[in-house]
């Protein structure tokens, strides 16, 4: 039976937060950056962006645990809008990062499951996100419900630019 708890992650949990970012991080996602992904590691996880972000009333960050195993993390903006929508209307699902043994065990529909609770909690009428284009979680959101609604370019220079594309997708509730 599957296992999964997803726990609030507050500032208490800084370490705790930047451990399992780094290594779901290094999992999977190093291939795309000429330096092995260190500038990228460096700006999004050290301790005073996570403590910045973890500080920010309209960040939601939660902490993904399987059979009592810390295997992920969940990044949402409760109040991020689109093109379509108003930051009153839209939640953005910024990062879903999962260790490489958690990934294919159910705790990423899961952890969209959760997703839509919490939409549902702030009244949201739709739930949005950027996927890497070249990425397998693309079909994942798409089996979840998600339809692709538009495309970015990521404007990093030390990505490859062969994976610097994205897709916005989106899932109306």
């Amino acid at each position: 039976m599957l296992k999964t708890q997803i726990k609030p992650c507050t500032p208490a949990d800084l370490y705790t937060l930047q451990d399992i970012a780094i290594r779901s991080y290094n999992d999977h996602y190093l291939y795309l950056w000429f330096d092995g992904g260190t500038w990228y590691v460096d700006r999004s996880f050290k301790e005073e962006t996570l403590r910045n972000e973890l500080a920010d009333p309209n960040a939601a960050f939660y902490l993904i645990y399987h059979d009592e195993e810390l295997v992920g993390f969940l990044k949402l903006n409760l109040h991020k809008d689109t093109n379509e929508y108003t930051a009153e209307e839209a939640l953005e699902l910024e990062r879903i990062y999962l260790t490489k043994a958690a990934s294919g065990k159910g705790i990423g529909r899961e952890v969209v499951k959760f997703t839509k609770s919490i939409a549902a909690k702030y009244n949201k009428r739709v739930i949005w996100l950027k996927a890497m284009d070249s990425s397998r979680s693309v079909d994942f959101y798409e089996q979840n419900g998600f339809v692709k609604c538009g495309t970015y370019t990521l404007p990093f220079e030390q990505m490859k630019p062969e994976y610097r594309g994205m897709y916005v997708l989106k899932l109306e509730i």
